[in-house]
């Protein structure tokens, strides 16, 4: 099976020879047709990792069983590398590479990119978005990169990725959280659900709060969101019950009523010794009708 795997991979010596390997770095280059669109056998020892790989970490026991699986059936789907010189670096399948190194093989299947720093970069960057395995801030990260350091909009990279622009600036505000936060996020503890029910929180000791509650009491994203909403609008204490007005006061409330022929409300302290006398108008003509009863 293995055998079979390899066949569909042709040594770079049977398309091009030493000689003209080495000087084959861009599209315009004779021979650089013979890369384009073959799979090709490429020496792990002439591979190196692109030093601006989004992905940052390697699940080792996930790269030991998938060792074990190319030990068994031979890489699958070939890795994407860069002509760089005479050595090639990756743009893609970086995983791959390195379970091929520990399954003990010499070679690996490949398809040859002629490309430039940031084609590359970005070739890789959006490459890595389309993976299933990556943890929010990963994805998260990801964007940024391409909104920074590829200068790419938000509609052009909505287009690019499949998107919608909503979902990107949302991804992007999980970069906002606290570290402790975020590296819960990536390990699993808690997921971008939570995330953005926490960021959706301005103050970062309420953020905190949420946090601890949501790791303390295993809470749903949904309970968290309702968490959120509380420590937004904190729920004031039920207000007293107004105490009864005596009778002697309403009886006064009425008869000043009729005689300034306006709202009256008679306001007491709790023991009823001192208070205040709240009169309703609703224009200049009524205080005016007011204060003439004063001014007699």
């Amino acid at each position: 099976m293995k055998d079979k795997k390899r066949a569909m991979g042709r040594g770079l010596g049977a398309i091009l020879s030493a000689e003209s390997k080495a000087t084959v770095n861009s599209a315009t280059d004779e021979g650089a047709d013979k890369f384009v669109g073959n799979i090709v056998e490429v020496s792990l020892e002439d591979i190196y990792a692109n030093a601006t790989q989004p992905r940052t970490y390697f699940d080792v026991k996930a790269l030991n069983d998938l060792a074990q699986s190319i030990k068994n059936l031979g890489v699958i789907q070939p890795i994407t590398l860069r002509k760089d010189g005479d050595k090639f670096e990756i743009i893609s399948g970086e995983r791959r590479f390195r379970a091929s190194k520990i399954a003990g093989l010499e070679t690996i299947p490949a398809y040859i990119r002629l490309v430039n720093d940031q084609e590359l970069l970005e070739m890789a960057l959006v490459e890595n978005i389309q993976r299933e395995d990556l943890d929010a801030i990963e994805i998260a990260l990801t964007y940024q990169r391409l909104l920074e350091e590829i200068g790419m909009t938000q509609e052009n990279l909505s287009q690019r990725v499949g998107k919608e622009r909503s979902t990107i600036t949302n991804s992007i505000r999980l970069l906002r959280l606290d570290p402790d936060v975020q590296n819960s996020i990536r390990s699993g503890e808690i997921s971008a659900g939570h995330g953005r029910a926490i960021i959706s929180l301005d103050d970062p000791l309420k953020q905190q709060e949420l946090f601890n509650r949501i790791i303390k009491n295993n809470l749903s994203v949904r309970q968290a969101e309702q968490e959120s909403n509380l420590l937004k609008n904190p729920v004031t204490a039920e207000k007293k019950p107004k105490a009864p007005v005596p009778n002697q006061f309403k009886k006064a409330e009425k008869n000043l009523a009729d005689i300034l022929d306006v709202k009256v409300e008679i306001k007491t302290s709790a023991n009823g010794k001192k208070g205040k006398i709240v009169l309703d108008f609703k224009n200049e003509e009524e205080l005016e009708n007011i204060l003439s009863h004063f001014n007699k």
